[in-house]
């Protein structure tokens, strides 16, 4: 087997050279677009099995070198390399292997270099990479004085412009891209620059319908709030995209009375009067109110929860709300608002 499989992977590498007969029944005979076609589409069928896995990790060295270069070339040899190449990079080891080829660089120059039909298994691929340290820092491009953060003014752009495309959604993941490159302070500073606005073109991807896309926004933008301590006012400058999709998806079911409304903005009032789609996933609740929650550790962030009406909706929300992790997530925030106003309160009382 290993031989076999050394003898396929440097046919991979130098599609040139001579090769036995394939055990699917390919011989040298066939064109050769036929046998590196056959070849990849058992090096794709390995990396569905743990031993297949480990076989093509004992030759990573030809193997993922093999693989890259084939994201280049038509779809029915690039889509089975690609395929194999997000499977072998749920392996951290691999992945770290692949960043250090340089294959973020690769993916993000065919993605948009060239006309490709393999755009979700890129994009996909670059999920897998970005959750290694040094897969953020190159898709930041940490170090490149010239380019620092096209990639990901790349991505943003096609995940807010690509949502109503025919042909599927095929920059849908790019909001798990975003989740892992916001984990890094690097990564959040670069979304919440407002010379670059790229957290506002973001955040208005979270009315998708699309349950991928809204997961991300969340998950991203819960993400950069924990930059609120230093960045609060950039996160306050996009503040009628921020309060409604950090509070409408923890408001609960009702319908909101003109009371309490006219105390709210417009984004936010109108959405709450009328009947409205509710967000079922418990994560993206979660998220949100965790997000409230470090926005309101800070004193002018409490202001402005306040100056929209924020707990008012939060009260609504926690009375319809029914899964406990959630319920925990509204606790916490209203125990913060809480102990909060008690020490503003006696504070006020002393002088």
């Amino acid at each position: 087997m290993a031989n076999e499989l050394e003898e396929l992977l440097d046919f991979l590498s130098s599609p040139s050279s001579p090769i036995r007969e394939l055990s699917n029944g390919f011989g040298v005979g066939k064109k050769k677009n036929q046998v590196k076609k056959a070849a990849v589409d058992i090096v794709r069928g390995l990396t569905g099995s743990e031993d297949g896995l480990q076989s093509l990790a004992n030759y990573s060295d030809i193997a993922l070198p093999s693989l890259s270069r084939l994201l280049a070339e038509n779809k029915e040899v690039s889509e089975p390399a690609a395929e194999a190449l997000i499977n072998l990079s749920q392996n951290s080891e691999l992945a770290a292997k692949m960043v250090s080829m340089g294959m973020i660089k690769t993916a993000m120059d065919i993605l948009y270099k060239q006309e490709t039909g393999i755009t979700h298994l890129l994009v996909m691929f670059l999920v897998n990479l970005t959750q290694l340290d040094a897969g953020i820092d190159s898709l930041l491009q940490i170090g490149d004085e010239k380019m620092p953060g096209l990639y990901v003014m790349k991505l943003v752009r096609s995940f807010c412009t690509s949502s109503n495309e025919k042909n599927g959604d095929p920059f849908e993941h790019v909001g798990s891209i975003l989740v892992n490159i916001s984990k890094r302070e690097a990564g959040r500073k670069l979304l919440l620059d407002p010379r670059r606005g790229l957290l506002k073109q973001v955040i208005r991807q979270f009315d998708s319908s699309n349950s991928l896309r809204k997961k991300g926004v969340s998950g991203t933008l819960r993400n950069c709030c924990f930059e609120a301590e230093n960045q609060l006012q950039n996160l306050l400058l996009i503040s009628e995209f921020l309060w409604p999709a950090l509070l409408l998806p923890v408001a609960g079911k009702k319908i909101y009375s003109e009371q309490d409304t006219s105390k709210m903005p417009l984004e936010l009032g109108s959405a709450l009067s009328i009947e409205r789609e509710l967000v079922n996933d418990p994560e993206v609740r979660v998220q949100a109110l965790e997000a409230v929650y470090l926005i309101t550790l800070q004193e002018a962030g409490r202001r402005a929860l306040w100056s929209v009406n924020g707990p008012r909706i939060l009260q609504v929300g926690y009375e319809d709300e029914e899964d406990p992790n959630v319920m925990e997530a509204y606790e916490r925030v209203g125990s913060l608002l809480i102990q909060s106003n008690n020490i503003e309160e006696s504070s006020l009382t002393a002088k």
